[in-house]
């Protein structure tokens, strides 16, 4: 058995895949040490895991940003904020992240650390040390892929590939400009390494970054991923973390009319703006409910990801249509069984979810990565992208219309559910840190 170290930021997209890839190596044997931020220690030692909390401001609350990163508010949504968000919530942690794995590894001699691959405390000690003085590094990706490749478009936009040459070029050239814009980036971050004693490789960030690693474990599959000729030999598809089981959790009063839907001859939609994305009710929760309003044909459930969920809708949107039903937290694997459709703006972990159920997609995206979700959605044909993180009333209804109509889009989101039903993500990991894989 080993010892195994599993870091994470602080940020819970990234935090709950990595606290079950522990949970599953502890639960095989091995000692495993989980550093993280200080509000996962409980589902840490949930998972029979050590804990350690990261250092200082290292350890933020994603639930409000605000609070650690103040100027954060008055940067606009979109690539200034990418930006941003790479400098300081990811970046500027790294040193603190590092000096921290150096302290755990004096005690605690773990022959393998696993790592959200922006925890980027992990990609210096990868770069910090030589293969043979050091664990075994294994980055874990919870979001799109983001390495550069002639055969992509560049990363944030959320472009799809090119279909010739003349569009090859376009997205060269795109590219360029895209790496001079985010050239003060890749300075800062260039920096920040250096103050922890690390020299960070000139290059593509995002290519530097899943090369330092020995293995890199994109959680999704080929069906879900554009191909690349261009693919480092180090990064592997390994596809989704396998759905829970869902818990006994208290449920609402209209749980069971779920059951009795397909009787009726109804089908049900769910929307959500995920765990991060859902202060503003009305960006997408709001008009799908006022857009599906009076369809007697589907029952529309508002799935808030909030405890004050249900509160901020009635609030916004007073005398919810007939058909809706609200909740704040409802475990996904009971709900997505019954769904025919998930509205969502398009979180990587969600989409996956869905998509493992084989639920076809509408996703209305703008912040963080989803806009490259959203595209890789369109892209395999297991939804519609509406380019956009606050779509009209008419456009969400008439989206609506025609992913329920079009057979395509559930047979696609099916192709993908057998697809991941295949992978043995779990397996892999286990296996990689055994030697065996």
């Amino acid at each position: 058995m080993s010892k195994i170290i599993v870091a994470a930021t602080p940020v819970v997209g990234h935090t709950g895949p990595l606290l079950r890839i522990a949970g599953h190596l502890a639960g095989l044997g091995h000692e495993v040490l989980f550093l993280g931020g200080s509000r996962f220690a409980a589902q840490a030692a949930a998972a029979n895991c050590a804990f350690r909390a990261l250092p200082g401001a290292a350890d933020y609350d994603d639930r409000d940003l605000a609070a650690s990163f103040p100027e954060r508010e008055r940067v606009p949504v979109g690539p200034e904020r990418l930006a941003w968000d790479a400098m300081h919530i990811f970046g500027d942690p790294a040193p603190a992240q590092l000096d921290e794995l150096r302290r755990i590894l004096r005690d605690f001699p773990a022959t393998e650390v696993v790592y959200d691959s922006l925890f980027l405390g992990g990609v210096a000690l990868s770069l910090d040390r030589k293969a043979d003085s050091r664990p075994l590094m294994v980055a874990v990706s919870t979001f799109p892929l983001m390495l550069g490749s002639r055969d992509t478009a560049p990363f944030g936009p959320g472009l799809l590939p090119p279909v010739n040459e003349q569009e090859r070029a376009a997205y060269a050239a795109l590219a360029d400009r895209l790496a001079e814009l985010g050239r003060p980036v890749t300075d800062h971050l260039r920096r920040t390494f250096a103050t922890a004693g690390v020299e960070l490789p000139e290059g593509e960030r995002a290519r530097v970054f899943a090369e330092a690693a020995d293995h890199f474990l994109q959680l999704t599959v080929p069906r879900f991923e554009y191909p690349r000729s261009d693919l480092p030999g180090n990064v592997r598809f390994v596809g989704g973390l396998p759905i829970p089981a869902a818990r006994d959790e208290e449920l609402p009063e209209w749980w069971p009319e779920l059951e009795t839907v397909r009787a009726q001859g109804r089908r049900v939609v769910v929307v959500t703006q995920g765990t991060v994305a859902n202060g503003d009710l009305t960006a997408l929760v709001v008009p799908t409910l006022r857009a599906l309003a009076g369809r007697e044909d589907l029952l529309v459930v508002a799935a808030t990801a909030r405890r004050d969920g249900v509160q901020l809708l009635t609030a916004a949107l007073p005398g919810l249509p007939r058909n809706s039903r609200a909740a704040g937290y409802v475990p996904f694997t009971a709900l997505l069984p019954h769904a025919d459709l998930l509205i969502s703006n398009g979180g990587y972990g969600g989409v996956h979810t869905a998509l493992g159920y084989g639920v076809p997609l509408v996703i209305a995206a703008e912040s963080e990565d989803k806009p490259e979700v959203a595209a890789r959605v369109e892209w395999s044909g297991s939804g519609l992208n509406l380019h956009t993180g606050r779509p009209t009333v008419e456009s969400l209804a008439a989206a609506v219309n025609q992913v329920l109509a079009d057979p395509s889009y559930r047979d696609r989101a099916e192709a993908l559910r057998a697809e991941l039903a295949d992978h043995r993500a779990l397996d892999v990991i286990a296996d990689l840190v055994s030697g065996s894989g």
